[in-house]
């Protein structure tokens, strides 16, 4: 026995039906007999209960010290005001020298200009770093603000060389080779030729 086709309906704008089906908004506050009068879901009194009250930002604990403050903090820029995360921040833009060697022709001058029109950087105003991840088989004459031991190295063997654009930062002495310096000054032969101006005095 064949099953009967269902009704066809006609399309028409009366009988538009949405695809998904629509839920009416929930009214608040429409008196005590709407199930939602008197506090509209709110409680009574208190913070969360005033407008506004749900636009604080995430972690706020009603004014008292939030937990990622109380809680220990490990060496380093923890604090929000402290650098580099607060106002006087620093940043340097790091770009490896396998970047210099894909992008640059042998002999090329790279500067943070040119670098900027390889598309290495994104802008010119922060201070470039030159890493020493991977290789360079390439002589460059590489201009940038700072550079990593290895990046100096592989730019040098390379036959290229090296400029800081802000002055090459002075060694910090440890204490292992202010101990050496020292040693080496007192194993020092004096080969002035001086005789001391002390010696040949005597008291009459």
């Amino acid at each position: 026995m064949a099953q009967d086709a269902p009704p066809t309906t006609e399309l028409n704008l009366h009988t538009l039906r949405p695809a998904q089906p629509r839920t009416d908004r929930k009214r608040v506050g429409r008196g005590l007999g709407s199930g939602k009068g008197r506090y509209s879901g709110r409680g009574i009194k208190g913070q969360k209960s005033r407008a506004g009250s749900h636009k604080l930002k995430a972690g706020f604990e009603g004014g008292q010290t939030p937990l990622d403050m109380r809680l220990p903090k490990q060496r380093g820029n923890t604090s929000a005001d402290a650098m580099p995360i607060g106002p006087f921040r620093t940043y340097s833009q790091p770009v490896n020298i396998r970047d210099l060697h894909r992008a640059f022709k042998p002999g090329a001058e790279v500067t943070p200009e040119t670098m900027k029109a390889a598309g290495l950087i994104g802008s010119i105003r922060k201070d470039v770093k030159i890493l020493g991840s991977g290789e360079l088989r390439k002589k460059l004459a590489v201009s940038a603000h700072s550079f990593s031991g290895s990046a100096q190295k592989k730019i040098k063997s390379a036959g290229g060389t090296v400029m800081w654009l802000r002055g090459e930062p002075a060694v910090r002495a440890t204490a292992r080779t202010a101990r050496k310096a020292t040693a080496a000054d007192a194993t020092a032969p004096n080969v002035s030729g001086g005789t001391d101006e002390t010696a040949g005095d005597s008291d009459v």
